[in-house]
Formats: C-alpha cells, structure tokens, sequence
C-alpha cells in the first residue's frame, strides 16, 4: 500500500497557502461576496484559495485531477484532489472564526469508486489543523512534527453522548426532523457547531455522533478520512461508507447504527 506521506506534506503546503490567502481577507471592510446559482454565497477569498491551491497542483502534480468547490473539475485519472477552499462561507462573511479549508487526494479503488487517502482541514482563525493519510492515522497540531494523535471517544450509550449537527431546516426539507428531534431527546447533549468542526470534534473524542442532512463531496471528502483514521465511523445516512451519499453521519464507530437508525426512522 502507498504510504502518502509525500501527498500528506503536499497537502500542508496548500493549506498553507490558502490560510494565506484566507486570512488576509477576514473581516475586511471591502470584501466582495456574491451570490451563486444555488444561492450560497462566495466571497474573493474563496475563489482565490482555489486558484492558489489549483496553481500549486499544477505545478507538484500536473498529471492529477481536481475538483474544486468554485472551479469545478479538470483533468482525469485515478487520483482527484477534492478542495473546497472555505468551508463555512456564511461564517467568513460575517466575521465568525468557524470556517475551514478542506482539501483532500482521492482515489480510485478496485472498485472503480474513489475513496480519501489524504486530507487536511486547516482553520486558521481557530488557530487549529487536523489531518489524515491512509493507514497512518489521524493527527492535529500546527505541523506534521508537532502533532496529537486523534482517537474517537469511547461512548457507547446513545444516552451519554453529545450530539453536534449544523441545522434544524435541512432535517425537516428531506422529512427527518422527527427521528432527528427524537434523538436530541434521548442524547445527553446537542450542540450546533456546523460545517467541518463537529467531525473533527468526533475524531478528537470531544462529540461522539453528528451529521448532516445535505452536503457535497468538497465537503466530506478531507472530514471523512479524519474521522476513519481516528477509529470512528463516517457514513452516508444510508449506511454507505465513506463522502458519496449527499449527506453525513459521523461517530465514534459504537453509536453509528443507532444513530443512523434514529435519523431514518420514519423516513
């Protein structure tokens, strides 16, 4: 099996890159931000860490494909990096510190579906970085030598866990919201956290279950290999392992059925 570990340090020097970018931008007074087709908002930033990251992939690996939240996807192959280059938009534009750029190298199984081998969420207003590689486990810290390993907490009572989520709008459009509001009640815990930090409060310890009723792949792909290489579990709410289904459920791998029954019920 590869080791990715050249990839693993590829992927610093792009997070790198785009926490430049990122953070030169927060909380300008002048930051311009538009509306996309789906309505969700994109700001300069955005399109600049992008094309930072887009220019160093060029560059470092030429012959691989990407796939890019603003930019789309160009070239093919059996390896894809996936990059979505601030992950929480809504949080950037209004000054909030919760916001994160993912990036991750996927790639192709026996299968013929691509799978995560690499990821990296990097969230510099927070002053914190997680990351991945395939069989080397989960780490964070500010640097690949200064580094904690993560491991998934031990929780396996649905009635002792804390549960983060992002919304309660999305449950409801998709006919969830009963089985969802059903285990806030039995949880010892919710809290809202949104986008990629409930994952990685997962792979810490800290939180044992989220999930997400509505996502795309630039979203799960860096969160789900974190989360695994942490020893929990991340599936689709159809139980499909890995970023493919639309959707999330993360856990400490003891809870996941429970959960995913929770938010199926009644669906």
């Amino acid at each position: 099996m590869p080791d990715y570990l050249d990839d693993l340090r590829l992927a610093h020097v792009l997070a790198d890159a785009a926490d430049a970018a990122t953070m030169d931008r927060f909380k300008a007074l002048d930051l311009k931000v538009e509306t996309k087709p789906d309505m969700t908002p994109v700001s300069e930033a955005d399109k600049r860490a992008e094309e930072l990251v887009r220019g160093h992939l060029q560059r470092a690996r030429p012959r691989d494909a990407v796939l890019g939240e603003e930019y789309g996807v160009e070239g093919t192959g059996p390896r894809r990096w996936v990059i979505d280059p601030i992950d929480g938009t809504k949080n950037y534009v209004r000054g909030v510190p919760v916001w994160a750029t993912l990036i991750a190298l996927m790639e192709a199984g026996g299968g013929g579906g691509f799978e995560p081998v690499v990821g990296v969420v990097s969230a510099p207003a927070l002053g914190r970085r997680w990351w991945a590689a395939k069989g080397h486990g989960a780490y964070a810290g500010r640097s690949l030598s200064s580094a904690t390993r993560l491991q998934v907490s031990g929780v396996s009572r649905i009635s002792d866990a804390s549960f983060a989520y992002s919304s309660l709008t999305g449950w409801e459009e998709q006919g969830r919201l009963d089985g969802f509001l059903d285990l806030t009640r039995e949880v010892w815990r919710t809290r809202a956290y949104g986008d990629f930090w409930p994952y990685m409060m997962v792979a810490e310890g800290s939180v044992d279950i989220c999930a997400e009723p509505e996502l795309s792949l630039w979203d799960m792909a860096a969160t789900a290999i974190v989360v695994t290489e942490a020893g929990g579990a991340f599936t689709g709410l159809d139980g499909r392992p890995g970023p493919h289904s639309g959707n999330a459920a993360a856990s400490n791998g003891l809870l996941h059925d429970e959960l995913l029954g929770y938010l199926n019920q009644r669906y």
